[in-house]
């Protein structure tokens, strides 16, 4: 039996966690000074160039939409949701105050206006509405989200509704919603609704509705495509934008920002600062294939390993990029194998000190094999005549 050409690991939850660096706070650089707490985040690496307060617990308002977009996005991935599908109203859902589409109840929209409607428009009743399609209702959507919360590492994040509508106990902090962004930002078509600056739904209808972007900073600031503004009184102007220039992506967030030109203008202070001091060198694409990992009494016996994002290496403009070092480690992995499942991780060191590690994932679902395929497979491997040497 061949065998694969890195060592396999018996569990990437024994892995040494790489500390990221946090640039501008060792050099005292003050990129926000008036706003609750701030993040500033480079996506492929997830390297933490600035923070302030950034694990503090406050209110996301609307930001808490971002978990909303990516358990719908999740629902997407795995054939539970078709765009082109028709979700209808209920009584509830129209009923949400704040942001709104004004949806009635009865009335059907496909899962495509509903996404514009919640990345572009911020729509409460919209969110509700998905939330009750996918979960069955909005309690049993909250569990999901706290569910996938816990599953994301986030350490200060509590949800209690889909939308963001104040209430009590319900809170996050700048670097989980920066995670929560990065995990987003996988899905690569969703900036396709969140960087749209005005849409319409209903449109050949009297009830035509124009769309426009809560987040200014789609038409302002070159390079950003999203994510997600939030308002409340407790709250206070708040926002998780993203920006890609010369293949950087970055997240800004802000909490707590006393207006909306304060907001922008220090989420706008933070890209200028990351995208005229840094950039990012490529190692692999995301998607692609960087080996076959042998699966366990799998349907298949093997299984194609893939990048779960983009992996590259952050580096100060104009550093040169020597010693660096890719090295591919496997899971001991068992059927059943679902798609993007981690089954391995890249590390990328430099110098031989390790300064980035990225998951490797299954690049499709295996089931475990029926015993007549197993039958079969052994028995092939009893009868088969090696050849004389």
């Amino acid at each position: 039996m061949k065998r694969l050409s890195v060592l396999p690991v018996l569990s990437l939850l024994l892995s040494v966690c790489i500390p990221q660096a946090t640039y501008a706070e060792e050099k005292s650089i003050d990129l926000v000074e008036n706003a609750k707490s701030a993040l500033l985040m480079e996506v492929d690496t997830g390297t933490i160039i600035y923070e302030k307060n950034s694990e503090e617990q406050l209110s996301p308002a609307s930001m808490t939409k971002i978990m909303t977009l990516l358990l719908i996005m999740e629902a997407l991935e795995n054939g539970k949701l078709q765009l082109n599908e028709k979700v209808r109203t209920s009584e509830y859902a129209a009923s949400m105050g704040g942001s709104q589409i004004f949806l009635e109840e009865g009335e059907e929209m496909t899962v495509d206006e509903l996404l514009q409607a919640i990345a572009i428009g911020s729509a409460n009743d919209a969110s509700v509405a998905m939330a009750e399609r996918i979960a069955g209702s909005e309690k049993a959507f909250v569990q999901m989200m706290n569910d996938r919360a816990k599953q994301l590492g986030l350490k200060n994040t509590k949800f209690q509704n889909s939308t963001g509508l104040p209430t009590e106990d319900h809170y996050s902090s700048a670097k989980d919603m920066a995670i929560l962004a990065r995990e987003l930002l996988k899905y690569d078509n969703i900036t396709k609704y969140t960087g749209q600056y005005e849409s319409y739904l209903r449109e050949g209808t009297k009830k035509k509705f124009w769309l426009v972007n809560t987040n200014r900073l789609v038409k302002f600031y070159p390079g950003v495509d999203g994510l997600k503004t939030g308002f409340t009184n407790e709250a206070k102007y708040c926002l998780t934008a993203t920006a890609k220039r010369d293949g950087m992506r970055l997240i800004a967030v802000i909490f707590g920002a006393p207006t909306p030109k304060d907001r922008n203008r220090q989420i706008s202070k933070m890209f200028d600062y990351a995208f005229s001091q840094f950039e990012t060198k490529p190692i692999y694409q995301q998607g692609e294939i960087v080996g076959d990992v042998i699966v366990q009494k799998g349907e298949k016996r093997k299984v194609k390993a893939t990048t779960d994002r983009s992996v590259s290496i952050l580096v100060k403009k104009g550093e040169k990029v020597e010693n660096i070092e890719k090295e591919i480690t496997f899971q001991t992995v068992k059927a059943p194998v679902k798609k993007g499942e981690t089954i391995g991780k890249i590390t990328i060191s430099q110098n031989g000190k390790p300064i980035s590690e990225q998951p490797i994932v299954a690049k499709e679902t295996v089931p475990i094999a029926s015993w007549w395929t197993l039958y079969k497979r052994s028995f092939g491997n009893f009868t088969k005549i090696e050849p004389n040497s």
